[in-house]
């Protein structure tokens, strides 16, 4: 899971450095009884969609392989929230 969690923060950080325009970055890594929530948000423009391209895409497949969630919330405006939730077996 670990290096699950490190791909969706380290991508998701790529894509607000390329895309986003952000000011600002939060990210929080929190385990929640038997998941691991990883959360990305950007101030920047908005408009991330998971289904137009490979980065977004590419993460969801990775954190699908483990029987994970990955999810975008990026209005027009912003922010951008990337949200991945991923099993812990302990």
């Amino acid at each position: 899971m670990e290096s699950v969690a490190y791909f969706v923060i380290s991508e998701a950080l790529s894509n607000v450095t390329k895309h986003a325009r952000a000011t600002r970055v939060a990210v929080t890594v929190r385990r929640v009884g038997k998941v691991l929530r990883v959360h990305v948000t950007d101030d920047g423009l908005g408009g991330a969609d998971a289904c137009a391209g490979t980065g977004l895409s590419g993460l969801a497949k990775r954190v699908g392989s483990v029987d994970g969630t990955f999810r975008v919330s990026s209005p027009a405006g912003g922010p951008t929230t990337v949200t991945a939730e991923l099993p812990c077996g302990r």
